[in-house]
């Protein structure tokens, strides 16, 4: 099986190790994976804000470059979410601003296409037990994108539990938002900041040795708060968990 990594912007600046660990991971399971060069921002950041017009190029782009994959694959629930619920949304507009409907062929070409990493190993290749050793003690933050509009579920935790060596406690309030929300963080700091230190809380009375989340923005934000209050909790994306084995472990930075 061939697929495209989706590996978004803000791991391709930030976090390059989740995506490293996301193509690490599908080749161990038999998966050929590629990395279109063509591929940019999803155009989140812009569509969060308002500027929805200024989105358009990057749908037009993004579909382009994985044009001809049967599945991309992407750590990130927020821009599978983007692709999948906002981009026919996008298309739609531009239909009844009476531009056509090439925008909106273009998403829903896409959009199917286009599957969370949890998601890809569940139901496409039908695997939980992906070979992991991970031997820590670790709790899972679910994103709200992940949560609410993909409806992962359990699948995360079930790759988590079939992991050797992993003690995978519950996250007290899991459900409830860390406090990042995209721009939200920036328009209402505050309020994010206060979200994030009862996460952290939650978090902390686990007595875990690391904070997993299938979202590298959630955990950018909590990382953030946990340095800041000098703790040892290790914010961690969920594939780097699973990429690791007896043979290649995850070792700390």
């Amino acid at each position: 099986m061939r697929v495209a990594l989706f590996a978004t912007c803000a791991n391709d600046a930030l976090f390059p190790s989740t995506a490293i660990a996301t193509v690490r991971l599908l080749e161990r399971l038999g998966v050929e994976v590629d990395f279109p060069s063509g591929q940019s921002c999803c155009g989140q950041p812009q569509f969060n804000t308002g500027y929805r017009r200024a989105c358009e190029p990057l749908v037009r782009r993004t579909a382009s470059a994985f044009e001809g994959y049967p599945y991309v694959v992407t750590p990130s629930g927020s821009c599978v979410a983007m692709v999948r619920d906002q981009y026919p949304r996008i298309g739609a507009l531009a239909a009844a601003d009476g531009r056509g409907t090439e925008l909106t062929d273009v998403a829903l070409a896409l959009a199917p296409r286009v599957y969370e990493l949890t998601e890809f190993l569940t139901d496409v290749l039908g695997v939980e037990d992906v070979g992991a050793h991970f031997p820590y003690t670790v709790t899972y933050h679910p994103s709200c994108h992940g949560l609410r509009m993909l409806g992962l579920g359990d699948r995360p935790l079930r790759l988590l539990r079939a992991v050797r060596g992993l003690d995978l406690v519950e996250l007290p309030g899991a459900e409830e938002c860390c406090g990042f929300g995209g721009t939200f963080a920036l328009k209402n700091a505050a309020v994010s900041a206060a979200m994030a230190e009862d996460k952290v809380r939650s978090a902390l009375d686990t007595g875990a040795d690391v904070l997993c989340g299938a979202d590298n923005s959630c955990l950018l934000h909590l990382g953030g708060t946990l340095r800041r209050r000098g703790e040892a909790l290790r914010p961690l994306h969920l594939a780097e968990i699973l990429a690791s084995t007896e043979d290649t472990p995850w070792r700390p930075a």
